[in-house]
């Protein structure tokens, strides 16, 4: 049995056991699974992310938070970050940029967004997890499936190469994270006023239209949905 099938058979069983578990219940269950030396947290900072970073620091705040800077990000989000580091006690905050020499191989003219969007997440954002995941058996997204498109039917854990992903925010519901913001008075990303229901890198983000689902900003004119990280297997 190869490790890959080893890990899709054991995130099944999980998956079954934890499939209506709440999100800290999730987090509880991926630290004793995997062991907080194992285990990362993946967070963009972004327009939600709030809310499952208190709740993994109410679980566990030294669990390691993976936080991809890729060059193209609003002032904004930077900014946030910072906030949300010092508002929840965040203990191991992990900024991880693009390799300048890929940059300079393959975007010197910073235009590789526009040419080849898949190109330049695979480099700024795909290639950079991968050297971050490196030590780890376990990573924590914050998806939910009712951001749509190829996240509507994820289970709460799965398999990502021979690492398990746990997704303690999948069944949740808009409702359910604007709670959790007002019952612990977390502050919204500063472009939400602006009109910025998801929030990525400033060239391929714009403000969510009336009556889009809340990605509906990202890569506006693409058929393009997801950056990669997601969607590639980053062992």
């Amino acid at each position: 049995m190869t490790d890959e099938t080893a890990t899709a058979k054991k995130a099944a069983v999980l998956d079954e056991v934890l499939h209506q578990a709440t999100p800290p219940e999730v987090v509880e269950s991926a630290l004793r699974v995997v062991g907080r030396d194992r285990l990362a947290l993946v967070s963009s900072f972004g327009t939600e992310s709030a809310a499952l970073l208190k709740v993994m620091a109410d679980v566990d705040p030294t669990i390691p938070v993976i936080f991809l800077d890729t060059g193209w990000l609003f002032e904004e989000t930077l900014s946030y970050r910072n906030t949300l580091i010092e508002r929840l006690g965040l203990r191991d905050v992990r900024s991880v940029k693009p390799l300048e020499e890929t940059l300079q191989r393959q975007d010197a003219d910073k235009e590789l967004w526009f040419s080849d969007p898949d190109a330049c997440c695979r480099i700024r954002k795909v290639e950079p997890l991968k050297r971050a995941l490196a030590p780890f058996d376990a990573w924590i997204s914050g998806r939910k499936r009712f951001q749509g498109g190829l996240r509507a039917a994820m289970p709460v854990v799965e398999a990502d190469g021979d690492r398990l992903k746990f997704n303690p925010f999948a069944t949740i519901s808009p409702a359910e994270i604007e709670a959790i913001y007002a019952a612990a008075e977390l502050p919204w990303h500063p472009l939400v006023a602006s009109g910025f229901r998801s929030v990525g890198c400033m060239p391929c983000t714009s403000r969510t239209l009336p009556g889009e689902d809340a990605r509906g900003g990202r890569w506006r004119g693409r058929s393009k949905t997801e950056c990669g990280i997601h969607t590639v297997t980053p062992a």
